[in-house]
Order: structure tokens, then C-alpha cells, then sequence
């Protein structure tokens, strides 16, 4: 017999269980060089385990996501939603920057969820000395502005947001996330460049980026991860990772974001001789040199300024040189990494795609696998050795501040 008691009590434990959640949120920022996404995550309710690394129960749910995109353009838009996809915020309109990104954000959870417990910020890189994920104080800033020409298209603005998320959420701790982290595992071969040995000693080696994306991809994969596999993080920013047993081995881009196959408007991989003819003949100065290489090339340089794939592809069909000379070499440069790495690792088990262009660009998928299939690895494969699956950014970051908040507290 039903007793209405009973599922009073029952609904009064429930709500308190999320009451519980929510008070416990860990809010995540990831930031871009144009971007801002975040995501609010609670920890489920008889997860077991803290340790980031441990796929054993998927500790994280999320309440809230969005994105503010296109900042500082013309076309910028902010969405917020619930995670069954009710839209808390919506605006069409420029977006001056992170910040101004964030301070919607914070109105928005004051009305519908509450502070954070902690915040979590995706950092691109820490520099020579910042290598672990750990809690933001006032010497990791210090740390982080000395690391200001390491990457500074993504440094300077994740300061700029670390600051004004310290302000607003004042008593909550805050963590940094490294992008290079994942990549500490890379042998010397693969780390150290072929310079003078006081330039390893400085902190000019290979350091890797989206780490925190190829970690989400392991976690996912788990006992299903071969002992070979190549992840290829392909959108805005793009990298190649080979991996042995779940570990970076190497990885396409270098000391900077700015290394590796050409992106959307980075160049990647250089003759150095390019650069000293520009020093020489046209007398760039650094900072030209930054802006011509970071925000004008890649994609952008092939394609007359267009770096948006989606534009590219259909300029490409409609039979647009320019264009099909971007999709060409991007999918080429990709796939010349990816047989690289076959070498390096004695074949590939593995192939996994991810990021904007990785998940939803058929086109490139097709492009990057065609001519590996002596690999075994084909498009549309049967035998599942071609793979897309969904980074989780987001949800890696706030597994490791769940983490680091219950080692602080333990």
C-alpha cells in the first residue's frame, strides 16, 4: 500500500541530495584565444574515488554549459542551458571579452544555482615551471605572467580571467589546469629540440597542448584503449598525439600553440629559414612576426583570410582553388603525422578524432584517412580503428579540482 509519508520523505532526501550537489559545484572556465566555454558539475551522488585518472565511475554531472563565442568580433554570441538543454541566456552581440563573458555567467548562476565551491580554469600553459595542476596563489600568477611569451595569444586572457573570476567568486578556491600536464610523460627524443643544451635548461623544449582534451579521451576509452594510438584534436587549434599504454610519446605541437600541422590561422611547422628571410627582406619585428604567424596564416593563409571550415568547405564544392588547397594540406599534414607516428609506435591500434572539425567535418575525416589504409585505418571502419568521439574538457578539469579540493581537505 502507498504511503504518502514515505514518498515525502523520499522527494525531501532528493532534494536535499541536489541541494547537497549544487552547494558542491564545481564551476569550469576554459578559456580560448577567441572563446570562452564553461560548465557547471556536481559530483554524483555515490561516486567512489577521487582520482581524475580513474574511469571506474563517471563522477561528474553536469547542471549548466555554454560558450561565449567570437569575442571582441562582430558576431560574438553567449548561450547558457541546463543540461537537458533549456536555454537560461541567450544573446546575439559583441562581446567585449572573457570577462565580460563571465559576468553574465555569474548573474546567471546567482539566479539558478548558487556560488560554486570551487572554479577550475583550463590553462593553455605554465611555462618551464608549471607542469602539474594545482591551486592558483599569487606565486602561480607571477609564474604565469614570467610564461606571458610562451603562448601569448592565450596567457594574457586567462590572467585577465582568473582575475576577475577571483574577484567575483572571492571565497571559493581556484585551481589551474595545464594543457601541458598530460605531456610530462614525453622521452627527451621527443621533448628536447636540436639546439645548444642551455635552451633545454631554459625551458625551450616541446610541451604539448590540448592535454587536457587527450586525457578526457583516455578516461573514455578505458580498458578499451590499445597499447598504439594516435588522438588527433582537430579545430581552431589543432595537435596530434601518439600514445603508448595511455602515455604522451609525442605530440605535433612544440614550445607553443603556434607549432605543429597548420590551423586555422597558426601556421604550424616552419622552415626556420622562412623566418629569417621575413626578419631580413620585410624586417618584421617580433611582434609582426607573432601577428603574421598566429593570426594571419594556417587556413587563413592559404585561403585569403577564411579560416572557418565549414565556409572552406563549401567554397571547396563549389570548386574554389584557394579553398580546396586549405582542405588539402590540412588533411595532408594530418595525415603525414598520423603515418609518422605508425612508424614510431610499430603500428597503430587507434585512431581517435576529436574537437570541432574532428566530431562534426566528414569531409576532413575522409581526407585525413585516405591513403592509411595499408594502416588498417579507413573511413567509416567496421572493425572500429577510426573512432570520433566527444572531448569532455570540461569535465576532466573539474575531476581534477574535485580532486585536488579532497586532497587539500583530507
Amino acid at each position: 500500500m502507498h504511503n504518502p509519508s514515505d514518498a515525502r520523505r523520499q522527494t525531501q532526501t532528493q532534494t536535499q541530495t541536489e541541494a547537497q550537489a549544487q552547494a558542491q559545484a564545481v564551476l569550469v572556465l576554459n578559456s580560448g584565444s577567441s572563446s570562452l566555454k564553461f560548465g557547471l558539475f556536481a559530483r554524483q551522488a555515490g561516486a567512489s574515488g577521487h582520482d581524475p585518472g580513474d574511469n571506474a565511475s563517471d563522477d561528474e554531472v553536469l547542471l549548466l554549459a555554454g560558450a561565449a563565442e567570437g569575442i571582441g568580433r562582430s558576431d560574438g554570441h553567449l548561450c547558457i542551458r541546463t543540461a537537458d538543454g533549456r536555454v537560461l541566456l541567450q544573446e546575439e552581440r559583441v562581446l567585449e571579452s572573457q570577462t565580460d563573458a563571465l559576468q553574465k555567467l555569474a548573474q546567471v548562476l546567482a539566479q539558478h544555482h548558487g556560488r560554486p565551491a570551487a572554479v577550475g580554469h583550463r590553462v593553455v600553459h605554465g611555462g618551464p615551471h608549471l607542469r602539474t595542476h594545482q591551486r592558483i596563489t599569487d606565486e602561480v600568477r607571477r609564474q604565469l605572467r614570467d610564461a606571458l611569451h610562451f603562448a601569448p595569444l592565450h596567457i594574457p586572457p586567462a590572467l585577465a580571467l582568473i582575475d576577475e573570476a577571483t574577484r567575483i567568486f572571492s571565497d571559493a578556491p581556484h585551481y589551474a589546469c595545464f594543457d601541458t600536464a598530460f605531456h610530462a610523460t614525453l622521452p627527451p627524443r621527443a621533448a628536447q629540440f636540436p639546439l645548444p643544451g642551455r635552451y633545454a635548461q631554459a625551458g625551450v623544449i616541446r610541451y604539448g597542448f590540448h592535454g587536457l582534451s587527450y586525457e578526457s579521451l583516455v578516461r573514455q576509452l578505458g580498458d578499451a584503449l590499445p597499447s598504439r594510438a594516435v588522438f588527433a584534436h582537430l579545430g581552431n587549434g589543432s595537435s596530434v598525439c601518439a600514445l603508448r599504454d595511455g602515455r604522451s610519446v609525442d605530440t605535433s605541437m612544440g614550445l607553443t600553440p603556434t607549432g605543429g600541422i597548420p590551423m586555422g590561422t597558426r601556421c604550424g611547422d616552419l622552415d626556420p629559414g622562412v623566418l629569417l628571410y621575413l626578419l631580413r627582406a620585410e624586417q618584421l619585428d617580433a611582434d609582426a612576426l607573432e601577428t603574421l604567424l598566429n593570426r594571419h596564416s594556417g587556413l587563413a593563409g592559404y585561403a585569403d583570410g577564411e579560416s572557418d571550415m565549414q565556409a572552406l568547405e563549401k567554397r571547396a564544392a563549389a570548386g574554389d582553388a584557394q579553398a580546396l588547397l586549405a582542405l588539402d594540406a590540412f588533411a595532408t599534414a594530418i595525415r603525414k603525422t598520423i603515418g609518422g607516428y605508425a612508424a614510431l609506435l610499430g603500428g597503430i591500434d587507434l585512431l581517435v578524432l576529436t574537437g570541432g572539425i574532428g566530431e562534426h567535418s566528414a569531409e576532413i575525416r575522409r581526407r585525413v584517412c585516405e591513403g592509411l589504409g595499408f594502416l588498417g585505418l579507413v573511413d567509416n571502419d567496421p572493425a572500429g580503428k577510426v573512432r570520433v568521439l566527444h572531448t569532455e574538457e570540461e569535465k576532466q578539469i573539474a575531476r581534477h579540482c574535485r580532486a585536488l579540493m579532497s586532497a587539500r581537505t583530507g
